[in-house]
């Protein structure tokens, strides 16, 4: 960068920002200089397979399967040969990527969903099970609320009467301070890990009118202006995904090790999926295609095109079918996939993005899930 770019820019402990005068002139981007592959995608849904979805023999096959794994009504029912072709790039690509059937769950009111059609960037976090309390996002330049930003916090019934609880009411407009609060009901999962993934991987699919969007896991303050943020992790480096990197770890199997020994998945869940991973040739190795090979996926910022939303949606199927430890799988979909535009950014960047607040209490977990009930 030049030294006049430096100038103008507000320069952190690591991140840099352009400054609030140059902020408020910045052009949306027509698009990145990658000449991406992938040019439409199209999602798998009960109404595209309605013949053999419904025909007995296949009935019986998706209930057997329906209990030896995590897919659902609201997933789809993946087969391995499915999962080879979601990670084959093509100009047009189909793929299961949630909403399988209107009978999946995770239902979100109409009033709600008009909403977030409105978001042209969108800044979400999501609190299941009464876990965590909501952080107001800070560093918002005034020059960006004319841009359709839309803060969105996703809650279950159970955030909601914790929060309510503790004073925290929605008001009229459906906010609580900056964030809008969208209350989900029929949850798919009984793992609320898994729930999470849903806004954190799918947002593609909860905004369809949006152009770009930043998670941040709810342990976290949102400190930054999300436009001088998608400029300086996408616009400036003509990326369309941006995540940090793992502060602690490089390697896949090292990770798996990780997750086992802080008892964040079973040692049986673990070894399948990475004894998956290493039939499949993956292999264990620090740098994949010049990035680093592990992810910390607290934070993501991207593009909401067609090649990235096919990372996602091969990313959220991985966390369903092995263990729901996202940063284990990631390397993984990286590694089958190659996307251009993909970068990370160092881990003090994430920690200039955000402040680290912690989780607040004990989630609790759902006691049964009516979503995952075999087809009929």
């Amino acid at each position: 960068m030049t030294s006049v770019f430096f100038a103008l820019s507000i320069l952190t402990a690591c991140l840099k920002l352009v400054s609030p005068k140059s902020l408020a002139n910045l052009v949306f981007p027509e698009g990145t200089k990658h000449d991406f592959v992938v040019k439409r995608i199209t999602y798998k849904s009960d109404d595209d397979d309605y013949d053999t979805f419904h025909s007995e023999a296949n009935s019986t096959y998706l209930l057997q399967h329906a209990e030896a794994t995590r897919f659902n009504l609201f997933t789809g029912f993946q087969t391995p040969a499915e999962r080879e072709d979601s990670f084959k790039v093509n100009e047009t690509v189909n793929v299961h990527c949630g909403f399988y059937s209107d009978n999946g769950g995770f239902k979100i009111s109409e009033e709600d969903k008009r909403y977030m059609r409105t978001c042209k960037v969108v800044v979400s976090t999501c609190a299941f099970g009464g876990g965590d309390d909501l952080y107001q996002p800070i560093g918002m330049a005034n020059s960006s609320f004319d841009r359709q930003v839309c803060y969105t916090a996703f809650w279950d019934e159970v955030t909601l009467s914790t929060q309510e609880a503790e004073g925290k009411v929605i008001g009229d407009n459906g906010m609580i301070g900056r964030w809008r609060i969208v209350v989900v009901k029929s949850l798919p999962f009984v793992d609320q890990r898994l729930n999470g993934k849903i806004p954190k991987m799918l947002t593609h699919r909860l905004f369809p009118e949006a152009r770009y969007s930043i998670w941040v896991d709810s342990k976290y303050q949102f400190r930054r202006d999300p436009i001088a943020v998608l400029e300086a992790l996408l616009w400036r480096t003509n990326s369309t995904f941006a995540i940090s990197e793992h502060g602690a770890r490089s390697n896949i199997y090292d990770e798996g090790k990780a997750i086992v020994q802080k008892h964040k998945a079973t040692p049986e869940e673990v070894e399948v999926q990475l004894t998956q991973y290493h039939q499949d040739g993956m292999p264990g190795v620090k740098r994949l295609y010049g990035l680093k090979a592990l992810a910390e996926a607290s934070i993501i910022v991207r593009e909401l095109t067609p090649a990235p939303n096919h990372f996602m949606c091969a990313w959220f199927n991985e966390v369903v079918r092995f263990t729901s430890r996202d940063q284990l799988s990631f390397p993984y979909v990286l590694w089958r996939m190659n996307m251009p535009g993909m970068s990370m950014f160092p881990v003090c960047s994430r920690r200039d993005l955000v402040n680290s607040l912690g989780h607040t209490r004990k989630v609790k977990p759902l006691t049964q899930t009516k979503p995952e009930s075999s087809a009929s």
